[in-house]
């Protein structure tokens, strides 16, 4: 399967189900099925790069100002998937500017988890086998390599932001989700030393490193604590 087949296959789903989120994954999951293990594993692989590549803080924020009580790292992985399936415009779009998300009419709690595994579930039931067991992990850096050409973004799309900074990176979501009194009254939703993780991201560290190596920044909080600290926060 290429790309312009997976998105293909996601337009053909979202035209035919709309905003109903299980009719959409029971949809494409007869799709890929009729296509053969091979496709389903191709459009297992191609989801989980692309939501690799949508892996950016000014995403989070986004996302976070549009749920307004925040988002929580499975969240952010749910509302990707969810962004795979408005379709190939909206997703680039989002990643050129997250703020091109204030045209876009939220549903479904921004979150389409089931969507993530549906490839999976497929080449399962045609193969007996995970398609997370069988990920190549130089034949997916090719595969990110090639999507990420189609891709531009935002500059600044990389990092994460205090709240009174919102409302000049993302203008039209902060105006249309509470107006930018909410933001610059709003205490700090991330929870580390925000100087310090630029610094990561700009020596070439990734999100998925810096959360998993470096918990000295933000305390290795899990969910329930960091909802206790601070309200709003990154929770769900």
């Amino acid at each position: 399967m290429s790309k312009d087949a997976f998105w293909a296959l996601i337009q053909e789903a979202k035209t035919a189900c709309g905003q109903d989120l299980n009719a959409m994954e029971d949809y494409l999951r007869e799709q890929l099925v009729s296509m053969g293990p091979a496709a389903a594993k191709n459009f297992h692989d191609i989801l989980q790069t692309y939501e690799d590549l949508a892996d950016q803080y000014g995403l989070w924020d986004a996302v976070s100002v549009i749920k307004e009580y925040g988002c929580s790292d499975d969240g952010f992985i749910d509302f990707r998937a969810w962004l795979i399936a408005q379709g190939k415009e909206v997703y680039m779009n989002a990643l050129r500017d997250p703020d091109t998300l204030a045209d876009i009419e939220p549903y479904g709690d921004c979150c389409f988890e089931c969507l993530s595994y549906v490839g999976d579930y497929a080449y399962e039931q045609l193969t007996g086998r995970s398609a997370y067991d069988e990920m190549e992990p130089d034949r997916i850096e090719k595969m990110r390599d090639e999507l990420k050409k189609d891709i531009v973004y935002k500059d600044g799309i990389q990092y994460p932001r205090e709240p009174k900074d919102l409302p000049r990176f993302l203008p039209r979501l902060c105006e249309k989700y509470g107006g930018p009194e909410r933001f610059l009254a709003a205490p700090s939703t991330w929870n580390y030393d925000l100087h310090e993780i630029r610094r990561l991201l700009d020596e070439g560290n990734t999100i998925p490193f810096i959360a998993r190596y470096r918990k000295e920044l933000h305390g290795a909080m899990d969910d329930l604590s960091l909802i206790h600290i601070s309200e709003p926060t990154r929770q769900e």
